[in-house]
């Protein structure tokens, strides 16, 4: 059935990124996964709820796919400005088992979306999603995969060795359930900048049942600032933590910071009982920087997305 997406199908959206994770992590899709549900529902269901959208698909009791379509409108932003979203985006996901269920999927989404420009990001690994995307239309978005594009890596690495963080003098660590509410905001706004995030943003991003503050690190520096900040997103299931977000606070870069807190949000996440991490970041060659921090500290590439635009 379509419906407004809720907190229980986010749930149930997560269990099946799980299930996929356990057997085939490749395909799992950008916007697929256990913590990117969390965090993507979190930070925008309060303000952005009311245009989002899904149908789920299931196979006896257990849910094997499901699209989240995100429709058009308006988005205020903490400078005061408001972005209009004109096109449709789709996150989905299906279970390997029941590949089939993809042309379902793209059936919905254009019913859904009819007269607006669509976008969708399958994974590169999905052979049989990619060319049933393109049988319907969809074809890869040429900016989206340029050398500035906004095309998704997904990193990963092992827990098993971790370097010793090491934090320039007078820094220090800290958790969000230490540091506060009102300071947690403040840490991902500096670090984003223009933003729609807000402190209803985060209130929303706390009451998912995934979130923990003792897996939400920062750094503080000498004169109080939070000079960088990570939300850990733990799948007890896999053992296997995501971060999402990672930033640093432009006035603290180049300093180790953002280095340092990876290394130490692993470490908590092991003690958690993590043995596996991943992180995202845009792969295209014009954005070096995020794919360096995270190289430097062990991970490497293990899945990408292709962005696929199809026009009004």
């Amino acid at each position: 059935m379509t419906d407004l997406l809720t907190a229980a199908d986010v749930l149930l959206m997560q269990g099946l990124a799980q299930r996929i994770t356990a057997v085939r992590p490749d395909l799992v899709n950008s916007d697929a996964s256990y913590g990117e549900l969390a965090w993507n529902w979190g930070k925008g269901q309060a303000a952005q709820g009311a245009s989002w959208v899904r149908r789920l698909w299931f196979a006896g009791d257990d849910l094997v796919a499901w699209g989240w379509a995100q429709l058009p409108r308006s988005v205020r932003l903490n400078d005061g400005s408001v972005k209009d979203v004109t096109g449709a985006y789709l996150a989905y996901q299906v279970h390997p088992d029941h590949a089939e269920l993809v042309d379902e999927v793209i059936d919905w989404f254009d019913a859904t979306a009819d007269g607006l420009e669509r976008t969708v990001l399958p994974g590169a690994a999905d052979k049989f999603g990619l060319d049933r995307w393109a049988a319907n239309g969809y074809r890869p978005d040429p900016d989206g995969l340029g050398d500035t594009g906004s095309w998704t890596q997904l990193n990963e690495r092992d827990l098993e060795v971790l370097e010793t963080p090491v934090l320039p003098d007078g820094f220090r660590f800290r958790t969000a359930a230490e540091a506060g509410p009102e300071a947690a905001v403040q840490a991902h706004v500096d670090a984003w900048g223009v933003t729609a995030y807000t402190p209803e943003s985060y209130e929303g991003v706390r009451t998912t049942p995934a979130y923990r503050g003792d897996l939400h690190v920062l750094v503080e520096a000498p004169d109080g600032t939070m000079a960088a900040s990570a939300i850990m997103w733990l799948d007890e299931a896999n053992k296997t933590v995501e971060f999402e977000p990672v930033g640093t606070h432009p006035d603290y870069r180049r300093l180790g910071l953002g280095r340092a807190m990876l290394l130490h949000g692993m470490d908590r996440a092991r003690a958690a009982g993590a043995a596996h991490a991943t992180v995202a970041c845009l792969g295209a060659p014009g954005h070096p920087s995020a794919r360096g921090l995270y190289y430097s500290v062990g991970f490497s590439e293990a899945s990408r997305d292709v962005p696929l635009l199809k026009p009004a």
